[in-house]
């Protein structure tokens, strides 16, 4: 059973027992997450929803929080001496998927 899932402004198609990384969620290492934004659920068949199912969640746990690579943006504009270097790291949450439940 599969399922697709909206959060943090992204689609992620998920099943159990998979390992996901998705934008940072507020939530402590450990502690269960519930997606309500569930936008489809396959198996033998298909269950989609306009825009999502009611009643259908995915579980997940939270399993740590972190930051991803360094990313460098450096700034330049010519014959002018300006030159900026700035780095940035987005914060990410890893989350294991333990159920799909459709009601």
């Amino acid at each position: 059973m599969y399922a697709i899932i909206l959060t943090g402004g992204k689609q992620f198609k998920v099943e159990v027992g998979q390992k996901i990384y998705v934008e940072k969620l507020d939530v402590e290492v450990g502690k269960e997450y519930t997606f309500k934004d569930v936008l489809l659920v396959g198996d033998k068949t298909v269950t989609t929803g306009s825009p999502t199912i009611a009643g259908a969640t995915v579980v997940a746990k939270v399993e740590k929080q972190g930051l991803g690579k360094k990313i460098h943006v450096f700034k330049y504009k010519a014959k002018s001496n300006y030159r900026r270097s700035i780095g940035h790291r987005q914060p990410y949450t890893c989350l294991t998927i333990t159920s799909i439940n459709l009601k």
